[in-house]
């Protein structure tokens, strides 16, 4: 039996990993963690509170755990853009305010994630946190330009994963942390740039957590600290 916490859970692509660890009969214990709570009546499920961006809250969320034995812990949380503002076109759009907001939700929040959750991931089995990051984070992949605050704030996140799996190796063999990249889904955070998008590469919020699940359940031991697309295919720094 595993158990699993979804982190992000009221979001589309989270909600979408809550309901496919519910149907899961395997999995014991569901942590369901967000800042709006999701109703479920599964007995399993136990809703967390979470401010990411605040470091008391990530900590309580982290001790609610009662079994501190994670399976799986699936981080599906981020910002693009806001009522507010959007991401960046041009230079003349970089604002510091709005780039604090990014990196805040983007980076930071799942650093301190990273800083209270990893201690929590199962040592005596294959275990896995994966973060939901983005292929715009590619330095190497960066064709187009624009959007400054989204691509660093993604590309710093990528690193601190990068760094995460080669310590969390010393204390725990068997943990493996990753990024994934979730392709275009059907989702508040993209509705904007939907337009943009061939339909056959905007996916539904299930579509895409299904997809990522495969990649989540194939990945190996030495695959840890890389960034993988929905297809399975590495994305390069």
């Amino acid at each position: 039996m595993k158990n699993v916490a979804v982190i992000g859970s009221s979001g589309a692509i989270g909600k979408a990993f809550l309901n496919i660890y519910i149907r899961d009969k395997e999995i014991s214990n569901i942590y369901s963690i967000s800042r709006a709570q999701v109703k479920e009546d599964d007995e399993r499920v136990t809703h967390i509170n979470i401010d990411i961006t605040d470091e008391i809250s990530v900590r309580n969320a982290a001790s609610l755990i009662e079994d501190r034995s994670l399976d799986r812990v699936i981080v599906a949380t981020g910002i693009l853009h806001t009522e507010s503002f959007g991401p960046e076109k041009s230079i003349k759009d970089i604002n510091v305010e709005n780039f604090m907001k990014i990196f805040l939700v983007n980076t930071f929040g799942p650093a301190l994630i990273g800083k209270y959750f990893i201690p929590l991931m199962t040592n005596s089995q294959k275990s896995i946190l994966a973060f939901l990051s983005a292929k715009v984070g590619s330095i190497s992949d960066n064709k187009l330009g624009g959007w400054y605050s989204y691509r660093a704030s993604k590309s710093a996140l990528n690193q601190i994963i990068k760094n995460f799996s080669i310590e969390a190796k010393r204390t725990n063999p068997k943990g493996i942390i990753i990024g994934l990249q979730p392709g275009t889904v059907k989702s508040r955070l993209s509705e904007p740039f939907q337009k943009n998008v061939k339909k056959s590469n905007l996916f539904s919020a299930d579509d895409s957590a299904n997809k990522l699940m495969k990649v989540i359940e194939d990945i190996a031991q030495e695959d840890s600290g890389q960034m993988f697309s929905w297809n399975g295919e590495v994305i390069q720094p």
